[in-house]
Formats: structure tokens, sequence, C-alpha cells
């Protein structure tokens, strides 16, 4: 095998096995999984921001987001947004809804990872998140509906590399607990009465703190 081949087949290897390991975190443990993106910059150092409705200022440049929702194998749930996109202006907070249900005949503990692309936005996509890095429990036959307020930085119109990516996907992924002990069988967010309670604060507060998990160069 030449050099040049040689040095192609390692950088697949490596990037095969840096792929694989979110995955593996986010099944064993999320505070683990928090650790690997500040280490690598994959998910990134939680920002946080509070934007107050009374003095949000909005732009009148606009962008188009995306959802997407994905469930791994294992988890017999559903598991979708309730719309497909949405056309937002920038600094403007936005909200949204995923759903999701479990269509077994047990008790099912899932937990959820998300990414935002293009990555030049992702820095700069701020939002409410109420059902990642936790682990959410559904009954038999139980379904929730859970908000999403999101905004996008106008810092965002200032960077070369991300001003021109007016189109955006937030993307989460639902990944089976297995194996889990009584103790966090019984410390498992319910994801139906959680996300009920997220909504009813969501409507009388006057603003709201969002998290941002991507890296700022």
């Amino acid at each position: 095998m030449s050099d040049k081949r040689f040095r192609h087949a390692k950088i697949l290897a490596v990037t095969g096995i840096l792929l694989a390991i979110p995955t593996g975190l986010v099944s064993y443990s999320p505070t683990l999984y928090r650790m690997f993106c500040n280490l690598t910059g994959y998910g990134g150092t939680v920002q946080r921001a509070v934007a107050k409705e009374s003095d949000t200022k909005t732009s009148n440049e606009k962008v188009t987001v995306s959802f997407d929702a994905n469930v791994a194998p294992g988890l017999s749930w559903e598991f979708r947004p309730e719309q497909h996109k949405v056309e937002a202006r920038i600094e403007e907070p936005t909200k949204v809804y995923y759903y999701a249900k479990n269509n077994s005949d047990e008790t099912q503990i899932a937990q959820a990872t998300y990414n935002v692309t293009p990555y030049q936005a992702a820095p700069y996509f701020f939002k409410i998140e109420c059902f990642c890095f936790t682990q959410e429990k559904l009954g038999p036959g139980e379904s929730a509906r859970m908000p999403l307020v999101f905004y996008v930085d106008e810092e965002m119109l200032k960077d070369s590399d991300a001003k021109d990516a007016h189109d955006i996907t937030l993307s989460y992924t639902f990944f089976r607990q297995k194996n889990l002990s009584a103790k966090e069988v019984a410390a498992a967010r319910d994801l139906k009465a959680g996300s009920e309670e997220k909504d009813a604060k969501l409507k009388s507060t006057a603003s709201a703190q969002f998290e941002n998990d991507a890296p700022r160069q």
C-alpha cells in the first residue's frame, strides 16, 4: 500500500472512532458526554443567555430553521417535530413543539442528543432545551408534547463564515437507556409531566434562559 493510501485509510479509521464515541457516551453517561464535548468541541462548552420579551430587539434578517427527529434502534418510540420548518427573524424567540409517544407495552427511558447544521451557524443558535442530556421516561402508550424556544444571535451576521447560513437544521436523536438501577429509573424525568410544566412556565414568564452548546472561536 502506498504512503498516500495508508494515510487516507488511517484518517478514515480515526474519523470512524471519533464519530462512534458520542453515541456510546450518550448511551452510558450524559456527564461523560458533556466532558467529551468540552474536550473536543463536538458539542462545546455551554453558553447561556437571557432574553426578555420586553426588550428583545429583532432584525429584519430571517432564517429558515428545519427540524429533524430520529430514534435509535431498540427504542419503541414515535418521535417527530410538529412542524418541519419555520421562518424566524434573527434575535426573535420562536416557539415550536416536538412530539414523542411510547408505542411499547412497558415504561421506556431514553436520552437525546442534538446537533445544529451547518456547523458555522451552531455557535449562534440558542435554545431552551428541556429533553436533551436528561434521561426521560414515558409509560406504555404515553405521549408528550415538548416545547422548544430558540433564537439566532445577530452576531452571526458579523461572522464571514456564518453570515450566509440562512437555512439551519436542528436535529435530535433519542437513544434507549438500558440496565438502569431502580434508583436511576425513579430519578428519570417524567417527559409528559415535565414538558407540560415547562410549557406552562414559558407561557407565564417574561424572560427565558437560553443555552448554546457550540463553542465560538
